[in-house]
């Protein structure tokens, strides 16, 4: 049986990965840190083998990929809010880019063979020009924040370590994603939560929102997991894959579509919070994944209806229980 590690399972991708191969044959380890909130796995924690691992800690990740031998690694710690970046560069690179090389290093260290899977992200590629969509791997990086900064090291550390080691990490460009227990500061969990709090009397019939012009890629994090399982025992190591959903909308647009399905659509004002805008913006995200679909077969299933949805309602019930309605 495999010996499958997560770096972050207790996180939003993490918990539906772990969910995900629950119902395969591997057996599956995920680090966490002793702050980390266990709420997205208190479901499945019993079935799970958790490690207390702190990637900044080299020790730490030494103890933990020796004491787990892992044969395939998904890396999706990481701090992934870019308006943080912003404020907090320092961690952010630290912990994007030398969390990473600790992990590789300790795969170094003891001679292992895992297939590590590498979540870089597209925000990587910057503001795109209009001619250069849709966006291929080959596009030019242009990182527009410590964040993307971060994760063009990481993803640049990565390859290095395949061509310089033979490390057989494969990286993936994942766009925009969401779906339940998606992080409150996310955009359309933000939205979600704040309409679920004014349908419950929570909060005032305000939705505060940054930059509604951005055009965004969806895709449910369901099928994003789905997509990372193929990629460990499809793609080949040293490649670098696009992974996307295929409805393209602005930020506007998708806000109308989640207020379709709630009971305040005619009720509530919507105003810009400026503390929600970017120093400096990504606005154009449509993909090329042809790469990633001509070597696994794999698509989009779930429609953003659903996942838009299956969000408010996660919120719904959050809230519920929280303030035991």
């Amino acid at each position: 049986m495999k010996r499958v590690l997560i770096t972050g399972v207790t996180g939003f991708v993490g918990s539906h990965l772990a969910d995900f191969l629950l119902n395969k044959e591997v057996e599956i380890f995920g680090t966490f840190r002793w702050r980390s909130p266990k709420e997205n796995i208190k479901h499945i924690i019993n079935k799970l083998n958790l490690v207390n691992c702190e990637l900044l800690d080299s020790t730490s990740v030494m103890d933990c990929i020796k004491t787990v031998n892992p044969d395939v690694i998904f890396h999706l710690a990481a701090q992934s809010y870019v308006p943080v970046s912003f404020k907090k560069p320092k961690i952010t690179l630290e912990t994007n880019i030398i969390g990473t090389l600790n992990l590789l290093e300790a795969v170094r260290h003891f001679k292992l063979d895992p297939v590590i899977h590498i979540c870089s992200t597209s925000e990587v590629y910057g503001q795109v020009k209009e001619d250069e969509l849709p966006i291929k791997e080959t596009n030019p990086l242009r990182p527009a924040s410590p964040y993307a900064v971060s994760k063009v090291g990481e993803d640049l550390i990565s390859y290095q370590y395949y061509l310089s080691y033979g490390l057989k990490t494969i990286r993936t460009r994942m766009f925009t994603h969401t779906g339940p227990r998606r992080g409150e500061v996310f955009v359309v969990s933000a939205f979600a939560k704040q309409i679920a709090m004014i349908e419950l009397g929570q909060k005032d019939p305000v939705l505060k929102v940054g930059n509604l012009n951005s055009v965004r890629t969806f895709l449910d994090v369901r099928d994003a997991v789905r997509a990372y399982w193929l990629l460990v025992k499809l793609c080949k190591p040293g490649e670098v894959y696009n992974i996307a959903g295929y409805r393209t909308m602005s930020i506007r647009e998708m806000l109308d579509l989640l207020l379709d399905y709630s009971s305040i659509k005619n009720e509530v004002k919507i105003e810009v919070d400026s503390k929600l805008l970017r120093p400096s913006d990504v606005t154009l995200q449509i993909p090329n994944i042809d790469k990633f679909v001509r070597e696994t077969n794999w698509k989009a299933e779930i429609p953003l209806e659903k996942t838009l949805q299956d969000t408010l309602n996660y919120w719904r019930n959050n809230l519920k229980i929280n303030y035991n309605y």
